[in-house]
């Protein structure tokens, strides 16, 4: 077993139910996760659309699965029976599509947009624009399967604890700005950010959720 069973219960401790830990369990064997789970962790998060629905078919059903990966429209249908929240959304192609199979499955499928915050050129991300196009978007109301319930960023990879600040900072006032636009399917209520490195800056900064994974199961194995 690599759990670390004590820095668990120490995250929790510093989220103090002001934050939702999502474990992200990407590449971490099935075991893992079953230890987690036996101390009562219900939030999982994974990246790769195969691995999760394997997973979601050997693992507990009330376990509460978070895709927080980029994800491609042909990969929704599998996921769309049984995700509980579909973190990256960066386009209104995807919406629709997660909708579709939404619709197909008879769910209402809650998604976060994935704002872009950070200072790298390779992380995925809607800018305030783009945001705010969706939002106010004249086809969103026939949209009647996602439910659009918060946002969703990366920081930078850095250790300069004044970068992560202002880019956190960015997106809590995007979440605030847009939070008050609220219809049948738009109704913000969490901010996912921060991870392993930066949890404690977003927590700070206003993150209601975070994502964590290495602290819990060790660093990631690719080649599992």
């Amino acid at each position: 077993m690599s759990i670390n069973t004590e820095k668990y219960i120490s995250i929790l401790k510093e989220l103090d139910g002001k934050a939702i830990l999502v474990a992200v369990s990407k590449t971490k064997p099935i075991e893992d996760i079953q230890e987690l789970y036996k101390l009562g962790q219900r939030d999982f998060g994974e990246n790769y659309v195969q691995e999760l629905a394997e997973k979601y078919e050997k693992l507990p059903k009330d376990i509460r699965w978070h895709f927080i990966g980029h994800l491609q429209s042909n990969k929704v249908k599998y996921i769309a029976p049984f995700v509980h929240l579909i973190h990256g959304v960066d386009s209104f192609s995807l919406l629709k599509e997660i909708n579709k199979q939404a619709l197909k499955n008879n769910r209402v499928i809650d998604c976060l947009l994935q704002v872009h915050i950070a200072k790298e050129e390779t992380k995925f991300g809607l800018d305030s624009r783009e945001l705010k196009t969706i939002l106010h978007s004249d086809q969103l109301p026939e949209l009647h399967n996602i439910r659009i319930c918060g946002l969703m960023g990366m920081a930078s990879f850095s250790d300069k604890k004044d970068l992560l600040r202002t880019e956190f900072k960015y997106l809590k006032d995007l979440f605030d700005t847009n939070a008050q636009h609220s219809t049948f399917n738009i109704q913000l209520s969490t901010l996912s950010m921060g991870m392993s490195a930066d949890y404690i800056i977003a927590i700070e900064e206003g993150s209601n959720m975070v994502r964590i994974g290495s602290l819990l199961f060790g660093e990631r194995n690719y080649n599992s």
